[in-house]
């Protein structure tokens, strides 16, 4: 992910400096265990891992120039550092064990920032939400005005589906959080269970209960899709926003700071950026999750198509997430909402919004509901094409102003009485959360 959109801390568990710091950890955390078991001294262990030191990006590159092999490069270059008890160091591994299990320890840390960036998404989403509980707006449904709701209810669906995400995404973790030192083709026959069981323990992951060479590729297409469906929730709220600043709605403003410009030529453009943004990395999201599925299927007990394109995608999954996290926070912390706006544009539509209820109260009253409908459609459609108020047109017909109470009709509170319902359960989930961990 290019810098644009990566922000330091994600960017930090992706360098490359940190890549070979979780390789060194496995390295050792293997060499302790083996020394536990009584297969290599312990002061040759304690020695290489007082000694051993994660080496710089550039020297396992001019190493890897010579090995065409990176984790070889890798164990050269720490070797450089060690005594003769260097011998030891990456005894009984091959290179994916090294490389899956490290990259098990970078996915739970990225894993982390992603949680926190959700929490805080969550939480500036229920704190808008509970200040717009009343506020009226339009229900679209295919772009057209419905019946009335409100804003906070809408953010308070937002809340539900980031929930839910982070509940997908803290499943699809918990699949990630094993490792495996099982040796070449996971058969344990250079290495041993009680190695891996030990090892595993201090890096804080979980044994697999069963590998190849490599960790079974449908633990990544779980992380990469949950990470995808995230990111598809981001751009449904985002698309939300950019539909409501349009010029012909303007319902809601992204945030616009001191010196800021809209366009390069048009001085007056305050345009929706932030928003579109969103929706653009998402589609990058996506496509990795495509890939994610794409490497579960390798050959044998293993090759290695899925070591390049894993080597982009996920760390550009978490980049691109964490950074639209970070600006979906941002956008609904700063929103600006025009209340004035959203009133006007609902009464816009003619009132035609009424209809339900006319319809229902015309059933009520004893009428077919083929018949009922047919009346109010009448009224709704002159309503639209001689941009008529519609319930002026219904009390004018003094068959349904007979059979009904219109005054009662024509109210608006009907479309919030039950709002508080939806809040309370938002509120219980709030107090539910209260007890979780803060992720930093």
């Amino acid at each position: 992910m290019i810098a644009r959109y990566s922000r330091p801390a994600m960017a930090g568990v992706w360098s490359e400096q940190r890549k070979l710091e979780r390789w060194l950890e496995v390295e050792l955390a293997a060499l302790d265990a083996w020394a536990e078991v009584g297969r290599v001294p312990e002061d040759a262990a304690r020695a290489v891992r007082a000694s051993a030191q994660a080496p710089t990006p550039e020297r396992v590159r001019e190493l890897e120039g010579q090995t065409q092999h990176d984790v070889a490069a890798f164990v050269d270059a720490v070797a450089e550092g060690l005594d003769d008890r260097g011998r030891w160091f990456h005894f009984g591994l091959t290179s994916s064990d090294v490389l899956d299990t490290a990259l098990s320890l970078q996915v739970q840390e990225a894993g982390r920032l992603i949680l926190a960036g959700i929490d805080r998404s969550f939480a500036a989403v229920v704190a808008r939400a509970e200040e717009h509980r009343e506020t009226l707006t339009i229900g679209r449904t295919h772009g057209v005005h419905a019946e009335p709701t409100t804003f906070g209810l809408k953010l308070a669906g937002w809340a539900f589906e980031l929930e839910r995400g982070r509940t997908r995404v803290e499943r699809a973790l918990e699949g990630m959080r094993v490792g495996k030192l099982s040796g070449a083709v996971g058969t344990y026959s250079a290495a041993d269970p009680e190695v891996e069981r030990i090892a595993c323990e201090r890096l804080g992951l979980e044994p697999a209960p069963s590998s190849t060479q490599i960790l079974q590729r449908d633990r990544h297409a779980e992380l990469l899709a949950a990470l995808a469906v995230c990111a598809a929730s981001l751009e449904k709220f985002a698309l939300e926003l950019r539909h409501l600043a349009r010029t012909e709605v303007r319902e809601v403003e992204e945030p616009f700071g001191k010196g800021q410009k809209g366009s390069s030529a048009m001085p007056h453009k305050r345009n929706p950026v932030v928003s579109e943004r969103i929706c653009g990395l998402a589609r990058v999201v996506r496509s990795a999750a495509l890939v994610g599925l794409e490497n579960v299927a390798l050959w044998h007990e293993r090759d290695i198509s899925h070591s390049s394109a894993e080597r982009v995608v996920v760390p550009d999954a978490f980049l691109a997430l964490d950074y639209m996290l970070d600006r979906l926070a941002w956008l609904v912390e700063g929103l600006v909402v025009f209340p004035e706006r959203m009133r006007r544009n609902l009464e816009s539509g003619h009132y035609l919004f009424f209809s339900q209820r006319v319809l229902l109260a015309l059933v009520e009253s004893g009428l077919p509901r083929d018949e009922a409908y047919r009346h109010v459609q009448r009224h709704a459609m002159r309503a639209w094409q001689e941009e008529q108020d519609f319930r002026e047109l219904v009390r004018a017909d003094r068959e349904l102003h007979e059979r009904l109470d219109l005054d009662e009709l024509f109210a608006l509170e009907p479309y919030t009485r039950h709002v508080d319902t939806v809040f309370e359960r938002l509120q219980a989930l709030v107090r539910a959360k209260e007890g979780e961990p803060t992720y930093v």
